[in-house]
């Protein structure tokens, strides 16, 4: 059996099936297999699945399948970030390829006359609320023809505070209408959005990408403040992968910057994402990672949620995730489709106790590594390590190896020595 027949039985029509023959898709995924039956039969459907489970092809064969050309907007899919929003713009026009439709996404960033243009004659729109709001209010943008909702990374809408104009841009659409929501995992937020705005959905679940069996997980700590910059760049150097990509992630737009300029000091060509650059810079330097001219990239949690980045053998955690959940959110880019991939997370001395706190009741392990000797690099400004990321520094430079201070080794927990953490 041919995998285009294996599309064709899940319901998917011919112009769409066309597309998937000429891009060689795979067989269905785990997410397309479930969903995408209940999703052309055009029943509300909530589908858990991981960013790169194939869930933007199971919910655009519902839209394009039900959208007709200059029918006014008949499909809204909404966003939490801009990067996602132009990449579900992108893999919708593709897969409409032989169903000419028209779909404009709409986001911050940039002009919005030009959206203004493009939403007179737009069947379908992807967008994220705030923006989405704004055109609401202009008038540019009528719902009363809308005839699929999709919301899209929808824990993340919720993460990110934007339940409340999710919850206003709903309230704008047809009672009679088919609503898709796909979530990395179901929150009690999202199940009560869910119960209040769907009728009797189907859920669905696909099993994590990540394969536990290829995915190494270390962390190093406690780390001295004023040396764990110096660390990541030894373990970069360090890394026998040189042809695999990572990702950075840090918690703040600023330690973002600051990473990105001080590794490039270090002669490691690394790129940051964040919120902060305007939306062009922000696509240019997705695309230069994505075409690896730069194969490290230092991102914040929002900046990089919902991205599908395939090569990811390596995460660093170089600023302790604030949530369980977040750092899934993390690994979750690597050891994909059986290849290995490893995550590797820096624990300072002040973290040392919240991250056992926050990993001890969790099934998932994570090994601890001892911190190698490492040499202080310096950083551009005065030579200091005052800017290269880390909170403090003592100014001297020697070797070093971070030791444990007395805080540490009297934990209250005896877990805490222990050479394992639980998940």
């Amino acid at each position: 059996m041919s995998n285009i027949t294996k599309f064709r039985q899940l319901g998917v029509i011919e112009p769409i099936l066309q597309v998937c023959e000429e891009q060689e898709f795979t067989i269905p995924t785990e997410i397309q297999r479930k969903s995408i039956p209940h999703v052309i039969a055009g029943k509300d459907v909530i589908g858990e699945a991981a960013t790169g489970s194939g869930k933007t092809l199971a919910f655009a064969t519902g839209i394009i399948k039900r959208s007709e050309k200059g029918q006014g907007v008949q499909s809204l899919v909404i966003t939490p970030t801009r990067e996602l929003a132009q990449q579900v713009t992108d893999m919708i026009t593709q897969l409409s390829k032989y169903k000419p439709l028209r779909i404009t996404s709409v986001y911050g960033g940039v002009s919005i006359n030009p959206q203004i243009r493009d939403l007179r004659k737009a069947d379908i729109v992807v967008g994220t609320p705030g923006r989405l709001l704004d055109h609401i209010q202009r008038g540019s943008l009528k719902l009363n023809r809308v005839k699929v909702l999709v919301l899209d990374e929808a824990d993340r809408l919720l993460d990110m505070g934007f339940l409340p104009d999710v919850e206003r841009i709903i309230k704008k659409l047809p009672d009679y209408r088919q609503t898709l929501l796909y979530s990395a995992t179901i929150a009690s937020e999202v199940s009560r959005l869910a119960q209040q705005y769907m009728h009797k959905p189907i859920d669905v679940e696909a099993e994590p990408l990540v394969d536990p069996r290829k995915l190494a997980q270390f962390y190093y700590g406690p780390v001295q403040d004023s040396l764990k910059y110096s660390l990541l760049v030894h373990l970069i150097n360090q890394d026998k992968n040189k042809d695999g990509l990572s990702m950075i992630f840090c918690n703040t737009r600023r330690y973002a910057d600051i990473l990105e300029r001080n590794l490039a000091h270090a002669g490691i060509n690394a790129t940051a994402l964040h919120g902060g650059f305007s939306q062009h810079e922000r696509s240019k330097r997705l695309q230069s990672f994505h075409n690896q001219q730069s194969k490290i990239l230092v991102a914040t949690d929002v900046a990089a949620r919902g991205l599908d980045i395939q090569g990811v053998t390596t995460v660093f955690n170089y600023d302790l995730p604030e949530s369980h959940k977040q750092y899934i959110h993390r690994i979750g880019r690597t050891a994909r489709a059986g290849k290995a991939g490893k995550a590797v997370t820096l624990v300072s001395q002040r973290d040392n106790e919240k991250f056992y706190f926050m990993f001890r009741d969790h099934r998932l392990k994570i090994q601890k590594n001892d911190v190698p000797y490492v040499k202080r690099v310096q950083t551009p400004r005065n030579g200091s390590n005052r800017s290269n990321g880390d909170r403090r520094s003592n100014g001297n430079n020697h070797s070093y190896r971070s030791r444990q201070s007395n805080r540490s080794q009297s934990h209250p927990s005896p877990k805490s020595q222990a050479s394992r953490y639980s998940l």
